[in-house]
């Protein structure tokens, strides 16, 4: 039967990769509905190719934009405007599945109606479980949805733990997620004061957006997969290490009770994660390159907490930080991460300075046991004010 999809988040680089997997499957996938914030150009091709029932824009004169341009095509796709129209696609009783892929957190209610709705959700949105935690869970629990993770860390290892989920508290000894170690990985920690947007966006292995490149050179991405992996997989956070592994070869790995270490490889093609969470349990062609084991070169590790990565990566930390502090302490470390890095990319602090955001915010903003979503929105919102305190005081040009 032919599963009806929903891509949240349609125009960035995760929901183009989805589409591309859909394209090759049309036999198993077809597009309910795609979304966007205001990206009309491109949302307009992908109405054009693949039909949506519906296609969503959050911005109202974008939103009207398409609207237009979609009336002078053939296509049949109606157009939503607004955040709520998110919400009532998500959780549409056609849709089988969603891709959850809009950045930060504004893609966090949506991808909890879906849980909610009980789809099956496929989160390549960090901020769902980094933000709400427990609640999100809980989303899924009483939903009775299926939560696929899509990052290829956590893909890698929901890969290569055992089925029986059972087992994971008893058999496994800990999981290590990997990290390439992003741009500057070889700098002197004092050079990374002179690092522009251009530099921090150009990813070494990986075609990502510009917010989550960044994070890549900061580590900050990695920060918030540990939190991650700490919600999915129920891993305490003395259970969760990082390793830095240059290549990107392998994603991530589980080590056992027994020492014995199981590692999911492939070439740094987010394809591969995507058609795992859709087809699951099965697997399809993904159009990822296969690897080449006679051309590779060899595979490094480095020590995430050495001195000198200490100093490069100072936000990593932060991840087993805020997951000891009070609920709701890591929703305030994303909401400072995300105020701190659109400031970089406009130019109006060095990249040095987007920890100095992070720490201050948590210093400052004390969670108050936040007890559902409209609580945890009131603190995201709290800890971007404080944040945007930081940089009219502190911030350089």
């Amino acid at each position: 039967m032919v599963q009806q999809l929903v891509v949240l988040g349609a125009t960035g680089s995760i929901g183009q990769n989805t589409l591309d997997v859909v394209a090759r499957h049309s036999d198993r996938w077809q597009v309910f509905a795609l979304t966007a914030h205001r990206n009309v150009d491109r949302l307009l091709e992908q109405c054009l190719r693949f039909n949506p029932v519906y296609a969503v824009v959050v911005d109202p004169d974008a939103g009207r934009d398409l609207e237009l341009r979609l009336a002078n095509s053939a296509s049949s796709t109606r157009v939503l405007v607004g955040a709520t129209a998110l919400l009532e696609v998500a959780q549409d009783e056609r849709v089988h599945a969603v891709m959850a892929a809009i950045v930060g957190a504004a893609g966090l209610p949506a991808t909890m109606a879906a849980a909610y709705a009980g789809k099956r959700v496929l989160l390549a949105n960090k901020e769902a479980l980094v933000v709400a935690g427990d609640l999100f869970m809980q989303a899924i629990t009483k939903g009775g949805a299926e939560l696929l993770p899509i990052d290829s860390e956590h893909s890698a290892i929901f890969q290569s733990l055992p089925m029986d989920r059972a087992r994971w508290s008893v058999d496994v000894d800990h999981i290590i997620l990997t990290a390439s170690g992003g741009p500057f990985r070889t700098w002197e920690p004092a050079a990374l004061r002179q690092v522009t947007p251009e530099q921090a966006c150009a990813h070494p292995n990986w075609v990502m957006g510009r917010k989550i490149s960044v994070d890549s050179a900061t580590m900050m991405n990695k920060a918030l997969e540990v939190i991650e992996a700490h919600y999915l997989f129920g891993m305490e956070p003395d259970r969760i290490r990082v390793v830095i592994h240059p290549q990107s070869v392998i994603h991530s790995m589980v080590q056992y009770v027994d020492n014995s270490v199981v590692a999911q490889l492939g070439t740094p093609d987010m394809r591969g994660p995507i058609a795992y969470g859709l087809s699951w349990p099965e697997r399809v062609t993904s159009g990822a390159s296969a690897l080449d084991f006679a051309r590779l070169q060899g595979l490094t590790f480095e020590d995430a907490s050495s001195p000198g990565h200490q100093q490069r990566y100072p936000g990593l930390q932060l991840a087993w930080d805020s997951m000891r502090a009070p609920f709701g302490t890591t929703a305030v470390l994303n909401a400072a991460n995300e105020v701190a890095v659109q400031a970089f990319l406009d130019k109006r602090i060095r990249f040095d300075q987007i920890h100095l955001v992070n720490a201050n915010t948590l210093e400052r903003v004390l969670p108050s046991q936040p007890s559902n979503l409209q609580d945890l929105l009131e603190l995201d919102k709290q800890a971007r004010a404080v944040a945007h305190e930081w940089l009219a005081r502190c911030g350089t040009d």
